[in-house]
């Protein structure tokens, strides 16, 4: 590119990032969106709960919304890879994974988070599928299903409860010895819930959708849809790089103005909440840009 210097970089450019984007643009903001095209929903046949949209492909969406974006001339995009990011007198220096380097004042963070899945034969094929994260998301499209629950501990038992609004036909899987109380073992079995605490083999399916479960004593049980949260990371280093805090769950800290704790950057989207929707991704990402601009704004008067 022959630009090397721009008011905002956004390192990530899916819903999020192109939302914030498209709030820039319409600002006259100088922006660069850094994009290596790994969304971590690109494997879910649908999305759901975000009006006018309900129902649609996600990359359909994500396609739709770069088309547009496109159209503000002062947004630039770069497919690549961002590996590095330093802190200079100004604003930042950020690097590409092909040895570009960037000047920009402000960054935006809109990179997602990794799903570190598990070892169980046939959940990577299944995962955002049939495998599924979020009820709100998903839960209306496997309503009074054979439905599975892979948790442990009071976080299985609030799961539990969560996905009864959707369906009765629940099982819970801790996959290995439970660590539920009597008192909450008790409250899922007066409401249905089945409980099984052998560890799991692997989940027979077809294209990615799930038939059974199958446990390593040889036993099975059939479901049409399993929920999990398995554990994840941030999908890019390069906050953490510059000094920025993560809580408990990983994710990034943010106040309510998207603001991480260093000066300059921010972040929105999957990696700063475990809300991971695409309603939300685009509205933190147009709320970011939004106050991105005014900071800049403040800075310029």
């Amino acid at each position: 590119m022959k630009q090397k210097n721009f008011d905002v970089i956004i390192v990530g450019g899916s819903y999020s990032g192109l939302s914030a984007a498209m709030s820039l643009g319409r600002a006259l903001r100088q922006v660069l969106v850094i994009d290596s095209g790994l969304p971590c929903n690109r494997q879910t046949p649908y999305s759901h709960n975000f009006i006018t949209q309900d129902g649609e492909k996600p990359a359909v969406i994500s396609a739709k919304a770069k088309l547009q974006v496109d159209l503000y001339k002062t947004i630039h995009f770069y497919n690549g890879l961002a590996v590095g990011a330093v802190k200079r007198e100004n604003g930042f220096e950020i690097s590409t994974e092909s040895g570009e380097v960037f000047g920009v004042r402000k960054v935006l963070f809109a990179t997602g988070v990794k799903d570190l899945l598990p070892e169980i034969k046939g959940f990577a094929d299944c995962w955002g599928i049939s495998v599924l994260h979020c009820p709100y998301c998903h839960g209306y499209e496997v309503k009074n299903e054979k439905t599975a629950i892979i948790a442990n501990g009071e976080m299985a038992f609030e799961y539990a409860k969560l996905i009864s609004n959707w369906t009765k036909d629940l099982r819970l899987c801790t996959n290995g010895k439970s660590t539920l109380t009597l008192d909450q073992i008790d409250a899922l079995k007066k409401h249905g819930v089945i409980l099984f605490v052998d560890e799991i083999e692997a989940f027979e399916h077809t294209n990615g959708y799930v038939e059974y479960i199958v446990f390593k004593n040889g036993k099975k049980t059939a479901v049409k849809a399993v929920y999990a949260k398995p554990p994840l990371e941030q999908h890019c280093s390069l906050p953490v790089t510059l000094g920025c805090d993560l809580n408990e769950q990983g994710l990034l800290k943010v106040d309510a103005m998207q603001k991480t704790n260093i000066a300059g950057i921010y972040a929105s989207g999957d990696c700063t909440t475990q809300m991971r929707s695409v309603s939300i991704a685009v509205s933190t990402g147009s709320f970011a840009g939004a106050v991105i601009n005014k900071e800049l704004i403040d800075e310029d008067f």
